[in-house]
């Protein structure tokens, strides 16, 4: 694995005790947040490998809650967040997996409200630093470091391009890009990474687009 700096080493300003199984525990409960746009009414956490197996003692669990509630790093509720998420009126249950995963640190988040239901699986490298692979069965790369849009949309000729084109028409540099579908002509994902904000008027013009049918901000 390769660091940018330092800080990727030492990891990020936390509540302890350890940057992969709090930190960045806690930064993969954020982005499902992000993602699911709002508190959810039930949580159900999956946690794999050395997550499952030290997810109490390294905080891991508090970690995750504190991340579904929107709490960074470095926030000094997170010790509390299962208390908190509580009185939120989120239930959550943790559920300890016997599979072996790609990487120890993993984690499966699924999240329910009378609305809409998200399920996303994340994994903590070190450092504080996490990637999103999978999100509603979609395989991906998300870091979560970086401004970014997600775009759901139909299988068809022409939509990546339009796509990029408008972010090429405001002068928004893409550091990263890919895209999944489940089936040839179904249904499709793109996630891009950024170098800045993306207003919300760009997001207007992305919405508009024939075949985009979701679209997603996320904001560093």
């Amino acid at each position: 694995m390769k660091y940018r700096s330092a800080f990727d080493i030492i990891g990020p300003v936390m509540i302890g005790p350890s940057s992969s199984h709090t930190a960045g525990a806690a930064r993969i409960g954020r982005v499902a947040r992000t993602l699911f746009n709002r508190i959810p009414k039930k949580a159900v956490i999956s946690l794999y490998g050395s997550f499952a197996k030290t997810y109490k003692g390294h905080g891991t669990d508090v970690a995750i809650v504190g991340g579904l509630l929107d709490f960074d790093t470095f926030d000094e509720r997170i010790p509390t967040s299962l208390k908190l998420a509580e009185e939120a009126g989120m239930e959550v249950i943790f559920q300890i997996e016997d599979a072996v995963t790609e990487h120890p640190n993993t984690v499966r988040i699924n999240l329910y409200d009378d609305k809409n239901d998200l399920e996303l699986v994340g994994i903590s490298i070190g450092g504080g630093t996490i990637e999103i692979i999978e999100l509603n069965t979609f395989q991906l790369k998300l870091s979560g470091e970086h401004p970014a849009i997600l775009v759901v949309h139909n299988d068809q000729f022409g939509v990546i391009s339009a796509v990029t084109n408008i972010l090429a028409n405001h002068e928004i540099n893409i550091g990263h890009m890919e895209v999944s579908r489940k089936e040839k002509g179904k249904m499709a994902l793109m996630v891009i990474e950024v170098d800045q904000k993306i207003e919300q008027d760009v997001m207007a013009e992305i919405e508009k687009l024939p075949n985009v049918t979701q679209t997603i901000r996320m904001v560093e």
